[in-house]
């Protein structure tokens, strides 16, 4: 599974259209055969590329309660500024 979103912090992310399929499934925190499900129940919407690759639309992402984080959610992906000391 590819980690670049992982590392990556949600707010700066730039989402297109669509995403793929493990995409979708590292932002809404699901596995990818949950995708596939909520696909098959008509949860997510999907388009097909010209080379024949699925792709999830985000606006269905939204709808199915993805919503993005301004700030990563783990303390080991949190960063810390050292500020000088003021008298």
């Amino acid at each position: 599974m590819n980690t670049d979103l992982l590392s990556e912090p949600l707010a700066a992310m730039r989402l297109g259209r669509s995403v793929s399929i493990d995409q979708a499934a590292q932002l809404l925190k699901v596995s990818r055969r949950t995708i596939y499900y909520r696909i098959r129940d008509g949860r997510l919407q999907t388009i097909r590329t010209m080379g024949g690759s699925q792709r999830v639309l985000v606006d269905s992402l939204y709808a199915d309660g993805f919503r993005p984080q301004p700030f990563p959610t783990s303390a080991s992906a949190a960063t810390f500024a050292i500020r000088s000391h003021r008298n």
